[in-house]
């Protein structure tokens, strides 16, 4: 993904993407719901890098971390890490990672699973999306097995190199085929949008503005 793809992408809203990729006939491709930002705010844009993992009972402290730090060290920079653990249970994000990732470049995270130390995650600055909270870690409890392979989330599947769009409003997955083509659809719907919204302001009806414009 080029630097000015990154930038016209993270200039767009999460819902103006949605908006361009139903326009073109690439369906809603939208995350579930309860995957929330863990900061107010947060914008999160760039290539995903996948992971998926498993539970596992009783498992050696040592070699659990082991697996862990090694797959914080696979994601690359200038990515998004994209994790579908196959869990309800633990955390799969806490200070500790945050801080290598950022470190390392990478850009944030998309977890549909759990986080834990939020309050500091949140000091660090990274953009992390996980569906709950929870103090407890993995150790013992979680292994990664497989890494930049296709994962599941909600009805979607995510492929390394797809780019992810998120921000207060969810989260949307693009195929990176198709991301020069959304992002310039997205860009002229989110000009139109402007339009309308000047209309609006100006004291024209709605449906008036609408129907001059074509969108609302």
């Amino acid at each position: 993904m080029s630097l000015n793809l990154h930038q016209r992408f993270h200039s767009l809203p999460a819902s103006i993407v949605h908006d361009a990729m139903r326009a073109q006939g690439l369906g809603q491709r939208v995350l579930p719901p309860t995957i929330r930002p863990i900061a107010p705010g947060s914008k999160l844009c760039g290539p995903a890098f996948t992971v998926s993992g498993r539970t596992v009972h009783d498992h050696d402290a040592h070699e659990t971390l082991l697996a862990w730090t090694a797959m914080l060290s696979r994601v690359p920079a200038d990515h998004v890490l994209v994790m579908q653990p196959n869990d309800n249970i633990v955390a799969h994000m806490g200070e500790l990672s945050a801080e290598a990732l950022t470190l390392r470049g990478v850009l944030g995270a998309v977890i549909d699973g759990g986080c834990r130390d939020i309050d500091r995650i949140n000091s660090i600055g990274l953009p992390v999306f996980c569906r709950y909270f929870t103090p407890l870690d993995v150790v013992g409890r979680w292994l990664p097995d497989r890494f930049g392979e296709p994962v599941m989330i909600g009805d979607w599947e995510i492929n390394t190199g797809d780019v992810i769009v998120a921000d207060t409003d969810g989260i949307c997955v693009v195929p990176r085929a198709h991301a020069e083509q959304i992002a310039s659809a997205a860009e002229t719907a989110m000009n139109t949008e402007n339009l309308v919204r000047t209309a609006i302001l100006a004291g024209v009806d709605p449906e008036t503005a609408y129907r001059r414009h074509g969108k609302f």
